[in-house]
């Protein structure tokens, strides 16, 4: 039975959906001990020659396969970007604030055509994520040095989701590790937050539903709450499903509003991002009122899966709009 497969899919947030889809059930075995996903042991110390490495077409194999101890952020610009003269300097000080739980691979777009086109960079600068060996889009253009930070939180949470808990240890000018390196930044997650985080590591969705939940409920400007809940409850919708059944369920009805909108998980969760906004919105205009607002809904969410910076999403939302008035 082909169930819904772990990708490189482009998502962000807390949760990475594709690789936590039809993870084992609470109380399975881990095939990979207590080594993780990443297969490495839990806090792992790995010397770098910096923890601010420049990625290139030749050398980002090494970089996979350093993103399988500790996470990569992947910093794509050019020369002549302006708005990358400043993000840049934002994203090398909080990399060093994060005390070698981060390496920084700046990718000059110009110069590695293979890698801007691997991902998917529509505009620079881009910023993106590689863990355990899989890409993660973070963020377009020059956003805030607080809203960075958050982004570096969600995706140490989404590290250690996937066993990917070590440490980089700069080299000093002589090429030898430092002796004490620094501590990491220490970080504590807001309590429903952490809630839902747990119950998610044990595979109890519906458990980490209800804290997102509880957390918008006491504030319901909580935006990570907002794209945790989202990004849970697609999780919890794709469980337990396979890849057959759903696309063949889709394709049997077409017109079938809880099957079009389970496929249209499905390809989000796979990557194909524009393929799951255009299903729904073409979906949209033969619904009856009732059916309309069970697309809008469900399409808010996803926007709110996929990052609302995200290029794709201002199309579609405009789209949105533009069928509802």
């Amino acid at each position: 039975m082909t169930t819904v497969p772990p990708s490189g899919v482009n998502l962000r947030g807390a949760v990475d959906l594709s690789s936590l889809v039809n993870r084992p059930a609470p109380g399975a075995a881990d095939a990979t001990g207590a080594a993780g996903a990443a297969g490495v042991p839990a806090g792992t110390v790995i010397p770098v020659p910096s923890l601010v490495l420049e990625g290139t077409d030749t050398n980002f194999g090494e970089l996979l396969e350093l993103s399988k101890i500790v996470p990569v952020i992947v910093d794509l610009w050019a020369e002549w970007c302006e708005p990358c003269k400043t993000l840049t300097p934002v994203l090398e000080k909080l990399i060093a604030e994060f005390g070698g739980r981060l390496v920084l691979a700046t990718v000059d777009v110009d110069s590695n055509p293979q890698l801007s086109q691997a991902f998917a960079a529509q505009s620079i600068p881009t910023v993106a994520a590689v863990i355990g060996g899989q890409p993660v889009q973070l963020f377009s253009g020059a956003v805030p040095e607080a809203q960075v930070r958050e982004v570096f939180e969600r995706v140490l949470e989404l590290a250690a989701s996937n066993g990917v808990t070590g440490t980089a240890s700069a080299a000093d000018a002589d090429g030898a590790p430092d002796a004490a390196p620094a501590e990491p930044v220490d970080i504590p997650l807001p309590p429903r937050h952490q809630a839902a985080y747990d119950a998610i590591e044990r595979g109890d969705y519906t458990a980490a539903i209800a804290e997102y939940k509880a957390a918008l409920a006491s504030d319901p400007r909580d935006t990570m709450a907002v794209a945790g809940l989202a990004q849970v409850s697609l999780l919890d919708r794709l469980t337990g499903k396979t890849i057959p059944v759903i696309r063949a369920e889709a394709a049997a009805a077409p017109n079938d509003i809880d099957a079009q909108l389970l496929v249209a998980d499905l390809d989000l969760s796979g990557g194909h991002i524009d393929d799951a906004f255009d299903r729904l919105l073409t979906l949209f205009p033969s619904q009856d009122a009732e059916g309309k607002n069970v697309i809008r809904q469900r399409l808010l969410e996803l926007f709110e899966v996929v990052g609302l910076d995200d290029p794709r999403v201002p199309p579609a939302r405009a789209r949105l709009a533009a069928l509802l008035y």
